[in-house]
């Protein structure tokens, strides 16, 4: 995939837009809503460069979400139940964010150390971060490609 649109599919999400709740055994789980998946898609897709399909299998909600990358589709797919809040809207809307990680949207915010005891993020799990960070990496890769270059 395009590094350009690798690295704006992983970006993370500025933190006023990170919910928190308790997951199973207590743990504080970090996430997203689909309304910020679809945001990113558009970003990073335009609105006509993403689209999803879903189905009902094997009990579970499935969605199929597809993006045009250097004019292919390419799809990624992933699954959920319906939710005991919102019954099918819920396995429709959590279908949707888990196939969205396929595409690296949110997968920052599985991450155990993403964020500490006080909801406080690590400073890679900020876009300011992961910007820097970026940034760091690829003038490093530039410094080594001169030395190459120089080297010959």
């Amino acid at each position: 995939m395009n590094q350009r649109i690798s690295y704006l599919l992983n970006k993370p999400f500025p933190v006023s837009k990170v919910q928190h709740r308790k997951g199973p055994g207590g743990k504080e789980l970090a996430y997203i809503t689909a309304r910020d998946v679809m945001d990113r898609l558009d970003e990073v897709f335009k609105p006509w460069g993403w689209q999803t399909k879903y189905e009902y299998l094997g009990g579970r909600m499935v969605c199929y979400l597809s993006c045009k990358v250097s004019g292919e589709w390419v799809t990624k797919a992933d699954g959920a139940d319906d939710t005991q809040i919102e019954g099918a809207k819920g396995g429709i809307s959590d279908s949707l964010k888990r196939a969205a990680v396929n595409w690296g949207i949110g997968r920052i915010y599985y991450n155990p150390g993403c964020f500490g005891p006080n909801r406080e993020p690590a400073y890679w799990a900020t876009p300011e971060g992961y910007e820097k960070i970026i940034a760091d990496r690829e003038n490093k890769e530039i410094e080594e490609f001169r030395k190459e270059l120089s080297s010959v």
